[in-house]
Formats: C-alpha cells, structure tokens, sequence
C-alpha cells in the first residue's frame, strides 16, 4: 500500500513538474445550412447527460454555412472539422479540389417516399410553367448546394442555361418568402415554415421540387480528410455514438417536443412555427436512426450530377464511405 502511495504521488508530482495536462476534447465544428436541417444546433442547447460524451472526449461548435460550397471551402481551408456535404459537393471536393474525404455518417435524407417534400415556388400569376423562368430571377441558398443543383438541372433540361437565359441569386432560407412576395426573385426554395405560410397565400403555388429532377437524395453528409478521420477515430465514434442517442431522443414521442423547443430556440422562431412538422414525416427530412449513409443513393445522386455537367467527373463513392465508424458507434449506443 505504501509503495503504491509513494508511486501515486510521484506521478502527481511529474505530471505538476511536466505541466502535463488532461487531454483537450476534441473541437468539432460542423457546419449547417439550416436550424432544422441538422442536429448540430441543437448541441449547445441539450439537457444535461444526453450527449455523454461531449465536453470530455469531443465539444461540438456549430457553424452556419450557407451552403456545401462554402461548407467545402472552410473544411479546405481546416476552418472546419466535419462540413456538412450535399453529393454535388462531395464529388467536387474529390475530383476538383482533389482532396482525399471520407463520407462517415447521413445528416439528411430528402424526399423519399412518406415524407413531405419542398419546393420551388412562384407567384402564379406571372409563372405557370418552367419555360416562363426563362428571362426570371432564380434564388437558390448557395452556389453549389442541393438547391442550386436541382435548378440548374430542371432549367437545361427545358433548354436554358444560367446567365444566359436566367439569373441565380444567393438568397438564406429565411428570406425567400419575403423577397419573392416583393417580387425581388422570382423563383423560391421554401423550406417549413416558410413552406406552410406560402400555402396560405393564394397568390404563390409550387412549380416543382428537386424530387422532379433527381429523386430521393443523401442530400447532407457528414465528411472530413481520411488521414485526419484516423486520427482522431475515437473521438468522433464517441461524438457519433451520442448523435445515435440524440435521434433517439428527438424522436421518441415522449420528448419530441423538447428537441422541437431546442430546434426553435436555435432556429429564432417560435415553437408553434415548428411544432407540426419537425421530427415528423410531415417534414422533408429522414435521419437515419444509426446515421447511416446509403451508399448506393449517394452514388446515383453523383452520377446524376456528372450526366447534367454539374460537376467534371463521377466518382467511386464507395471509394469516399467509411460506415464503420457509425456501425461502432451504433452497437455502443444499443447497450446504453
């Protein structure tokens, strides 16, 4: 016992003498386009003990990023950890940036069978069908997002290219209503609830959706560089262990409602804004309950994008797909 003592001591006294020091968690920042559209958010704001191990082996700081572009650009430039990637960005990272990613978890899924869909909407009176874009002003999130994508696809395959025949403008999420009702734009991506107040008004109608053009999309990724995903594996099976946990809380009929107040509080809207769709089939958004990827969707999503010329080249995306660190992290958190 006294040796012990002795040998406990002098490790106190080194470590003092050293200045050695508890490792530092591992910061995550994650990017997100949306309040709603990831739970990175919502980190900073849950209850105690729900993510267990946040604050010690990792902390999540959650990065508003307009879109995957510049998502892509801030991981380039290591101004982030995990950026929140759509297919089209995912393949313009490998083949254009040449950068080595590996996909490790779903953020989101969209629409797929049962669950709402968004759409680009008009104001009815002046745009019927998509030939009458033709000279419009479009407004999609970011250059290079999901939304972008779906625009550019629906508009050549009518014909038309941008610049030439339309316009595209960056416009956040939270102000497409508004500027389409003062006719600033012409063409808006409503998410909920701008969605549901645009349904109230009679002079908007949808005109189409970015199912139309694509299909059921991985629409956001979770990526980071290989090499630094194998340095810092156990930290982020940690991190995606308590994302598990956290579906499984949001989810849970018993408590929707309290991830529903902290999507609101992280979003600036009021609670009943949210209430009737977040966290339901009456939202756009599928999260995978173990945040799975499905690989095969995020391939035809690629594939979809290199046929439109979106991007310059198609990639092997089971070449970018490491599951194996949801599948850990998926087996610890049906233990617990």
């Amino acid at each position: 016992m006294r040796l012990l003592r002795s040998v406990t001591v002098a490790a106190i006294l080194a470590a003092v003498s050293t200045g050695a020091a508890p490792a530092e968690p591992l910061k995550l920042r994650i990017s997100f386009p949306n309040a709603t559209g990831s739970m990175a958010p919502i980190y900073p704001l849950l209850p105690e003990g729900l993510a267990r191990h946040q604050g010690k082996s990792y902390v999540v700081e959650p990065m508003f990023m307009a879109g995957a572009t510049q998502s892509l650009q801030a991981l380039a430039a290591k101004e982030l950890e995990l950026a929140q990637l759509t297919p089209q960005a995912l393949a313009l990272g490998v083949v254009g940036a040449k950068l080595d990613l590996s996909v490790i978890a779903q953020v989101i899924s969209t629409e797929l069978e049962g669950y709402a869909a968004s759409k680009f909407w008009v104001r009815k009176d002046e745009v019927k069908k998509i030939e009458d874009l033709k000279g419009k002003v479009l407004a999609v999130n970011a250059h290079g997002s999901a939304v972008a994508a779906a625009v550019t696809l629906m508009m050549r395959r009518h014909g038309m290219e941008a610049g030439r025949d339309y316009q595209v403008v960056e416009v956040r999420f939270p102000a497409m209503l508004a500027q389409l009702e003062g006719k600033r734009i012409d063409l808006a991506y409503l998410l909920r609830p701008w969605h549901v107040i645009a349904v109230k008004k009679p002079e908007f109608a949808p005109l189409f959706g970015p199912g139309e053009v694509y299909g059921p999309s991985e629409t956001g990724v979770l990526a980071a560089p290989r090499a630094w995903i194998a340095q810092n594996r156990a930290a982020l099976v940690d991190y995606l262990e308590d994302e598990i946990r956290v579906r499984r809380w949001a989810y849970d009929p018993r408590t929707r409602m309290e991830a529903v107040a902290r999507f609101a509080k992280a979003a600036k809207q009021p609670v009943e804004n949210l209430a009737a769709f977040v966290l339901t089939k009456a939202d756009t958004t599928h999260r995978d309950p173990q945040a799975m990827v499905d690989a095969a969707r995020l391939q035809k999503n690629v594939n979809h994008m290199k046929e439109a010329g979106v991007v310059p080249d198609t990639i092997d995306v089971a070449k970018h797909v490491d599951a194996s660190l949801a599948r850990e992290a998926a087996a610890r958190a049906a233990r617990n």
